[in-house]
Order: C-alpha cells, then structure tokens, then sequence
C-alpha cells in the first residue's frame, strides 16, 4: 500500500525506512536538502541503522516537497511534525499538525491519520471534533535519538489508541517491518495513548534527577557517588541501569514533555511533576556551582550533543550551564564539530582544532567521557561515573 510520512525528523524518517521495507513510502519535508539527501540514499541524520538501511537495502521510498504528490491515494498518513512548548501558551505547539491535517483533509479525506509527534493530553479528542469526517488516531513513538531505527526494528511495545480495524493494521505494518518477534501490542483510547507517552516521559526524567541529586548530595559531601549508586541499584526492583549521572536530562523530549504533563495537571493535586522539573534547574544550578568554586577564566565544554551517536543539541543541559557561568564571568571555549547554527555564538567561542581546544581551557565539560580527552584528564570536570548512557 502507499503511506505518506510528514517530516523526516527521528521519528519520521525511521519509521519511513522501516515501512519502506515492504510498501511505498512517500516521506514529505519543507526542507529541500532533506529531500535530496534521502532521494540520494544518504541520511540527513545521525543514525547508524539508518544510513545502513538506505544504502544496502532495497527499499520502495520517495521523498517529496509536494504534498499533493504525498498525500494522494495514500492509505496511511503518518505525521511526525515537531511540537515544540510553548511556554508563553503553556502548551504544546501544535499548529504543524493541525495545518498538515487540514491539507489532508482537502487531498484525501478517506486516508487514515496517524499522529507519531508527542501531543497534548485530550488533543486527538479535539481535532476528532474539528475534523468529524476523519479518521484521526495517536500511536505514541518510545525512539532514542540516534537509535530511531534500530528501536522501530526491536520495539519495547506498539501502543495504538484506537481499537478500530484501521489501528491493527497499523500496528501489523509495524509488527511487518520489525525484526523482532513477539512484540508487546496494546490498543488503548486515545486519551489514554496520549497520556502514556507524557507519563512514560516524565518517569524517565525523575529517574536521571533522582541520581543527579545522589550525586549532588556526594559532590556537596566529599562521598563516593559510584558506590552509593551501584549499592541502590543492586536491588532489583530499581535495576542497574540509566542510573549514571549527567548534567541533567535535556534533548528534544524530557523537557518539554514534563512541561507539557505538568500543564495537564493545571486542575489535579500535584507535587512529583513539578518537583522533577525544578530538580533538573537545581542540578544545573549545583554544577556550575561547583565549576565555578574552581576559578577557572576559561571553560571548554567538550560536545554539546546530547549523547554518542545524536547530533542533537537543542535543549541540552550543558548549554543552560554555559550561561550559569558566563553569567559570572566566565569565558566559555566550545569544541562542538556538528555546531553548524549562529544561534549561541554570543555566549561562548567556537574551537575547531581539538588540540588548541584543550590547550586553551583551564577546565574541560564533558557530560560524556571520551577517550579524546585522555590526555587531558586533569582538566576534565564531568559526573560520568559508568562510561555509558
């Protein structure tokens, strides 16, 4: 069958890839080089099992600027459009999807849409009432950055809310393109879909700022923050894993999906949600804190990518430390060799050349070790206690 996927973020492009294993797949972007990269079968994203998919396999897609084109006869039309807080409106910026639903709604009206962008609680229930003629459903995306494919190929679960028949050949399709076998299903309303994603989210960010802020009584202490973790973590209902500290959750979703949950909860008694949003501020607040009781004049941040194998860093933690310190006065030297945007440059320097970069900073951030600071370790100021995550 032919199905459309609007937006070549993540999300989008992986599951375009992975539908694209066994129909035809039109991928539709605002963005041209996007397009030509993808038609050219190079991604435009830092993703190992993608670039690996769309140059050795056999796949049936097409990427596209025209949404006639996209649209037309497509039996499936996937949004993942970006849906950025708005922190002004309290919400969630919607207006992408609306506006690719509306052209749906006057291309092919008899398609059915699934939404993948992470949404509001309640949203699907008013578009369904602004769009009555169409069949609109929510199936939430549980994607790591850089590892987009490689979670479509081996899913932790397929969550669709909706129970028509239109929403289990949905997730057959998925189930279809997967490698892995045995794949949990659930099928939910779509309140309930909508809510799962927010609250999967938020249980993720008060899990890092519950470590962070272990580590931040052991920094403040003078205490041996490996052992208390690995100690905590060897009971079993709390696990060894994603429990290594960081400089705080940030990236695309944690932060805006705790807003987001947060704002959901404007009439329901509260204390968790908010509590994990102002620990992620107290934690970048304790580590400049902590940098800054070194005196260092000039701070190199090694990476400004949120984690290996991403070249995301929108909403990384380490970039609300730059500003923490150049507020006192520190100089800031960024070795950052995907920082491409002009949108920072007032606030630190950009280093090319890794060698003048470390020669040049009296103290280097790294949330991330790497062992091309090896030689440098003197100078390193990270909480990277297991070397992963």
């Amino acid at each position: 069958m032919k199905i459309a996927v609007v937006g070549t973020g993540y999300v989008g492009l992986s599951l375009a890839v992975l539908l694209a294993q066994h129909n035809e797949v039109v991928a539709l972007d605002i963005d041209k080089t996007r397009v030509d990269l993808i038609n050219t079968k190079v991604s435009p994203l830092e993703d190992v099992e993608i670039s690996k998919f769309l140059k050795t396999k056999e796949l049936n897609l097409t990427a596209t600027l025209d949404k006639q084109y996209a649209y037309e006869n497509a039996k499936f039309v996937i949004i993942a459009t970006p849906t950025n807080f708005n922190v002004e409106n309290n919400y969630f910026d919607t207006s992408s999807i609306e506006n690719v639903v509306q052209d749906i709604n006057e291309i092919n009206a008899s398609s059915t849409i699934i939404i993948k962008s992470t949404i509001p609680i309640g949203f699907i229930s008013k578009l369904k009432r602004k769009f009555p003629m169409l069949k609109i459903m929510f199936s939430p995306e549980f994607l790591r950055e850089g590892n987009a494919l490689y979670d479509n190929l081996y899913p932790s679960r397929i969550i669709v809310g909706d129970k028509s028949p239109e929403a289990q050949e949905f997730a057959n399709l998925l189930i279809d393109g997967a490698v892995k076998k045995d794949i949990k299903v659930l099928f939910t309303n779509d309140t309930e879909a909508e809510s799962i994603k927010l609250f999967a989210n938020t249980y993720l960010a008060m899990r890092v700022a519950f470590f962070n802020e272990i580590d931040n009584y052991c920094l403040i202490n003078g205490l041996n923050a490996e052992d208390i973790i690995r100690g905590i973590s060897l009971d079993e209902r709390i696990g060894d894993y994603y429990n290594n500290p960081s400089f705080g959750y940030g990236g695309y979703c944690l932060p805006k999906d705790t807003k987001q949950l947060l704002a959901n909860y404007s009439n329901v008694p509260q204390s968790l949600i908010s509590a994990i949003i102002d620990s992620n501020v107290i934690r970048k607040q304790t580590i400049a804190e902590q940098i800054l009781k070194l005196k260092p004049k000039v701070v190199g941040v090694y990476l400004l990518v949120m984690k290996y194998g991403s070249d995301n860093f929108r909403d990384a933690a380490v970039i609300d430390i730059i500003r923490l310190l150049v507020n006192h006065g520190v100089q800031i030297l960024v070795y950052e060799p995907n920082f491409t945007l002009n949108d920072n440059q007032e606030i630190f320097r950009l280093e090319s050349d890794l060698g003048v970069f470390k020669q040049n900073s009296d103290i280097i951030l790294t949330n991330r070790r790497d062992d091309a600071l090896r030689d440098v370790n003197n100078k390193l100021f990270t909480r990277d206690i297991f070397t992963r995550d």
